[in-house]
């Protein structure tokens, strides 16, 4: 068995921070273009590539494949899709200042996480502009975001169950600082390259957290900390990125926004020894001395396996009902915040509304964003997990039921900001638990596959809206709403007949379909 130091990165530590240095100095050898167009108007289009930055780009292309080679284990141990808990905290385990020391770290990973694609939205004017492109050309590049995001969430699920929970982490961040030089590429096809890179690790992060704060949490505090942790990364990655564009972007152009990649990943990559792994991964690989770190940092000790009911076939049969139910859900909510929140300003001028109503939704949505997480932290915890999301999806429906009131109705601005209101708290409030809920009901070995299915098709929504952006077709409110009234009642239906509550129950309790 292996025993020492405990190790961020294993066996090849040497080789991971190696290729981190490779890939900060690739990009560092970008700045000095960027330094260059500043006096410009900082407009890159049109200029050859420096043999800095061609330099820069192949420390950054041989650097990558060295940081994933150097963060993966020597042996991978296998374990079956229903491997389960061995090792979890006592439910009377107190938080310590280690629990505090993860959660600081991994919520500021969720605001870098949000901040990247949050950032789309500040950089189209400019591009559009530098470039000379139309408005058809340049919705690729938020498409090609959203790929990224919908393939990172299904990649990174797969890889934290291969391979575990803070290798995968920690290639994300690789990444984040990787595609900062996004800003730096002198022509649009490379921005989109760049673009769908940043997406894939920006997808990845968010359900790979869920995750491991589910297997590290004492069951009594794990609820509240999961929505809690997820609604202020949210939040906070829309303000970091809406403050950046604010103070910077005027000064440095829409390039400069990009860049933030760099200096927050090396934060977070200085601040990796505070990310633990999740246990079952350190006891799999003989990783005693982590182990022991576990237990005295965490509370976290090897527990007896729950006994296995008679009906375990029925609880292999409720998974598959339940991520059916999942699924529908995230596809639902991703069609109302990527498709109907956006277009509703435009519908709202066109009913005859002012510009300020029209514009004030989306200063609305970020008010109430958190105070609805933290409602639904304390309803999370304190009343229950399933219908706390149940509640959520209905309230959404409710507003999609009063967009389609008649126009007669919808010609009162009251009624109008009711509708908008009930949408808003109730799509904050479903993405706050959905993906909780998630982490919390599958079984250690494919935790992270299930909660990147939920994440990938929460945003495959944001895809197909920038689809129909691509082919010019955009429905009105009422359309919309039409179209998702059913699958979001469904979706309610399937999560309070296939869902099960999770509150205050242990991870080993849950696995073993009690």
């Amino acid at each position: 068995m292996k025993r020492g130091r405990p190790s961020i990165v294993g066996e090849r530590a040497p080789v991971f921070w190696g290729a981190c240095a490779a890939i900060a100095l690739g990009v560092v050898l970008h700045l000095p273009m960027l330094a260059m167009a500043h006096d410009m108007g900082n407009h890159l289009v049109g200029m050859p590539m420096e043999p800095e930055m061609w330099a820069g780009m192949v420390l950054i292309v041989l650097g990558v494949p060295a940081a994933i080679y150097g963060s993966l284990p020597k042996q991978r141990t296998r374990h079956g899709a229903h491997a389960g808990t061995q090792y979890e905290a006592p439910d009377s385990t107190p938080l310590s200042r280690w629990h505090a020391g993860v959660l600081l770290v991994l919520t500021i990973g969720l605001v870098i996480d949000v901040m990247k694609p949050a950032t789309l939205g500040f950089v189209l004017p400019g591009m559009r502009n530098e470039y000379g492109i139309s408005q058809s050309t340049v919705a690729w590049f938020p498409f090609a975001a959203l790929v990224g995001t919908t393939v990172g969430s299904f990649v990174w699920g797969w890889l934290a169950d291969s391979y575990g929970r803070r290798v995968s982490i920690l290639l994300s961040t690789i990444l984040f600082v990787s595609t900062s030089i996004c800003g730096a590429m002198p022509r649009f096809e490379l921005n989109l390259v760049m673009c769908f890179l940043m997406g894939c690790s920006a997808g990845g992060m968010l359900p790979v957290v869920y995750t491991l704060l589910a297997e590290i949490m004492p069951p009594r505090h794990r609820s509240w900390v999961l929505v809690l942790v997820g609604g202020t990364g949210l939040v906070g990655g829309y303000l970091a990125a809406s403050t950046a564009a604010h103070l910077l972007e005027p000064i440095f152009g829409w390039r400069v926004l990009w860049l933030q990649g760099f200096p927050t990943g090396i934060l977070l990559l200085a601040l990796a020894r505070l990310i633990p792994e999740s246990p079952r991964f350190l006891a799999e690989q003989g990783r005693d001395a982590e182990l022991h770190d576990m237990e005295r940092k965490y509370g976290i000790v090897r527990r007896p396996k729950e006994p296995v009911p008679p009906d375990a076939a029925v609880a292999v049969q409720r998974h598959g009902r339940l991520t059916l139910a999942l699924a529908i859900t995230a596809l639902a909510w991703s069609f109302v915040n990527f498709g109907l929140m956006l277009w509703l300003p435009s519908d709202l001028q066109q009913r005859g509304y002012s510009s300020e109503l029209a514009s004030g939704i989306l200063t609305s949505s970020a008010l109430l964003a958190l105070p609805t997480i933290m409602v639904a932290a304390w309803l999370y915890s304190r009343w229950s997990s399933k219908w706390t999301l149940v509640g959520t999806i209905l309230l959404t429906l409710a507003g999609l039921v009063g967009a389609l009131l008649p126009g007669e109705m919808l010609e009162s601005e009251a009624v109008v900001v009711a509708v908008i209101a009930m949408l808003i708290v109730g799509s904050n409030g479903t993405i706050a638990v959905l993906l909780p809920y998630a982490a919390e009901n599958y079984p250690l070995g494919i935790r992270g596959r299930a909660t990147g299915l939920v994440a990938g098709s929460s945003k495959f929504g944001g895809v197909a809206v920038q689809s129909f952006a691509l082919a010019g077709i955009i429905p009105t409110l009422s359309g919309a709403a039409l179209a998702l009234v059913a699958p979001m009642a469904a979706s309610a239906g399937l999560i309070a007949w296939a869902g099960r509550e999770t509150r205050g129950r242990s991870l080993r309790e849950l696995e073993a379909g009690t």
